[in-house]
């Protein structure tokens, strides 16, 4: 009997349900043999439904069979495991803490290789096996283990939730729909997640092109980095050469201004000692005479008086004032406010140089003192390539176009929580901080978009004006109407008039303060212009009153 029980093949006496050699086996109507307590947790599981089932070949039985137990698979069960020739067959895993378990195992749990979508059951290896033989089972819908399969049942009624409803946004159970979404837009919910899914093709296609485009920018970014450093680099070698010859220039004239100072002073200074040594030589003649005319004023004998007087009296040198031949003394202040006259015209020259070689970060290297443009053909010229960012479209915006083009749908967009989005208004920013000289375009449709321009820093929550473009002092905002403009700042409203075009361009030098709104048909023609002074980068901007209406930025060549 050892020998006998040593060939006998283990699965033959195991219960499918919990894989474990059979204990007070039972055989049920369609022939298949389960442990009792294991086929009676398997159909008390099932009275909800009022239906009893085979757990192999799901053949249905009504009423539920009463259980007997087999004592000739009982006795041939009990000498498999006295013979100790049982084990588990390989190829079966327990399940670990992370693992998905078999629904079906009642004893040890084994790990699930799969999850049926139609049962809503997940199965390990040897429970699966039916979903492979049974014909109707092999149509079910098999995916990875999930232990997320009781979301899909319905929590009021036990059902699962096979079914969509449009109206109310959310899956339902059949119960459900005969009962709270009677004559409710409804679909399966394999036919909505399959135009979801297209929906979401779709989506993925747009962000794939945006990051194509995105990366063909940081390519062109790095080759404008590599310019500029290449441009910078020579600038700054050629203004050091310059610099160094202007100072060499400056200190060879300093040079020679103090020797022709030094010159001057020489050529001074001896015309003064020669007229000095004269004036000197004279006074020591009159001071002789004086000292004899002094003697002779002493001399008592009048005719001794009067015979010399003629002859002392007389000087012999010139009596006049050197006054008149004496220049006054040679003033070098005016050499000084020469020079300096000289320093306050270089410096004028180099405050001037250093206005026009100021470097803005989206022109490098571009002229700030250029007149704004009068043609089109002029301000394309400055065209700016302008994305929208969806982190701040309002949730009902839809992006297209690789994200140039929005407009408001009924149906809620993919859009993640981010705290740049705005929350109330129909309202979506460029990627682009601008700065420097821009201009770019936008295509409408529908009566009443606001073309705008926005700090960064503009309130995103809420439906307050701090967050509505124009109604504050961080954004400007152009209404374009069928029939007529206004322009909005800071809750200000401004009347505007002009050509109604279904294009609007926008002009800004963010240096000088200027943002300008044109209408762009045969003529370009300006509708507004705003001289302020701008304390952030600007980011265009578009802001919708209705269903209908769509803005796209234009690709300008």
């Amino acid at each position: 009997m050892a020998q006998r029980g040593a060939q006998l093949d283990h699965l033959k006496y195991s219960c499918s349900i919990c894989l474990d050699i059979l204990r007070d086996p039972v055989t049920i109507p369609c022939g298949h043999s389960y442990c009792m307590d294991c086929i009676k947790v398997y159909w008390d599981g099932e009275d909800h439904k009022h239906i009893h089932s085979c757990p192999q070949c799901r053949q249905i039985f009504i009423p539920r069979p009463v259980l007997v137990k087999n004592i000739t698979l009982a006795e041939l069960a009990e000498e498999l495991k006295e013979t100790g020739h049982y084990a588990a067959p390989d190829d079966v895993q327990t399940a670990g803490p992370e693992d998905v378990t078999c629904d079906i195992c009642t004893g040890a749990k084994l790990r699930a290789v799969k999850s049926c979508l139609v049962c809503l059951v997940s199965y390990c290896e040897v429970h699966l096996q039916n979903h492979y033989d049974v014909p109707p089972l092999q149509k079910h819908k098999l995916v990875k283990p999930s232990k997320n399969l009781q979301e899909n049942i319905c929590p009021l009624h036990n059902e699962a939730m096979k079914i969509f409803c449009r109206t109310d946004q959310q899956s339902i159970c059949y119960v459900c729909l005969m009962q709270d979404h009677k004559g409710h837009e409804t679909v399966s919910a394999a036919a909505e997640r399959a135009e979801k899914q297209k929906e979401l093709e779709v989506s993925r296609q747009l962000i794939q092109q945006v990051i194509q485009d995105q990366e063909k920018d940081v390519k062109l970014l790095q080759q404008q980095v590599e310019t500029i450093s290449v441009s910078a680099d020579q600038a700054v070698e050629d203004s050091e050469e310059i610099v160094s010859q202007l100072i060499h220039l400056i200190q060879k004239r300093s040079s020679d201004v103090k020797q022709q100072i030094r010159s001057q002073q020489e050529m001074e200074m001896s015309r003064v000692r020669v007229l000095q040594e004269k004036l000197q030589q004279e006074i020591t003649e009159l001071r002789r005479k004086d000292a004899e005319l002094e003697q002779l004023s002493h001399t008592e004998d009048l005719n001794v008086f009067l015979q010399n007087l003629a002859s002392v009296s007389a000087l012999g040198g010139s009596t006049c004032s050197y006054s008149t031949i004496i220049h006054p003394p040679r003033d070098f202040r005016d050499v000084t406010a020469a020079v300096s006259t000289l320093r306050d015209k270089i410096q004028d020259i180099l405050r001037g140089n250093q206005s026009n070689t100021s470097l803005t970060a989206s022109q490098l290297g571009g002229l700030m003192s250029e007149p704004e443009p009068k043609t089109r053909a002029h301000f394309l010229e400055y065209s700016q390539g302008i994305t929208l960012d969806p982190d701040s479209a309002y949730r009902f915006l839809m992006l297209t176009e690789g994200s140039r083009k929005a407009a408001p749908v009924q149906l809620q967009q993919f859009h993640s929580h981010h705290p740049d989005r705005f929350t109330y208004w129909w309202q979506v920013l460029s990627r682009e901080g601008l700065i420097g000289r821009c201009y770019w375009e936008v295509e409408l449709e529908g009566d009443g978009v606001y073309v705008a321009a926005a700090y960064r820093s503009i309130s995103r929550a809420g439906k307050s004006n701090d967050s509505m473009f124009g109604y504050n002092d961080k954004s400007w905002s152009l209404r374009c109407a069928s029939n007529s403009y206004t322009f909005w700042h800071n809750e200000v409203l401004t009347p505007v008039s002009g050509p109604r075009s279904s294009r609007i361009g926008v002009y800004l030098d963010h240096r000088a303060g200027v943002l300008s709104f044109y209408s762009v048909g045969k003529d370009t023609t300006l509708l507004h212009r705003v001289q302020t002074r701008f304390h952030q980068p600007l980011h265009a901007g578009i802001s919708f009153f209705d269903y209908g209406e769509s803005a796209e930025f234009v690709k300008l060549k």
